[in-house]
């Protein structure tokens, strides 16, 4: 039962390290599927 809490834990803290890492880097959905070609608003 340890080692699984353990391996949550371990889950948690690199899915939430990765996806900080990742923003930061500019690899968001968001960023990856704009361009200046896309109208918004008009």
């Amino acid at each position: 039962m340890k080692a699984m809490l353990l391996a949550f834990a371990a889950i948690i803290v690199i899915s939430v390290g990765a996806n900080q890492a990742l923003t930061h880097m500019g690899f968001s959905s968001a960023d990856q599927t704009t361009s200046p070609s896309v109208r918004l608003g008009e």
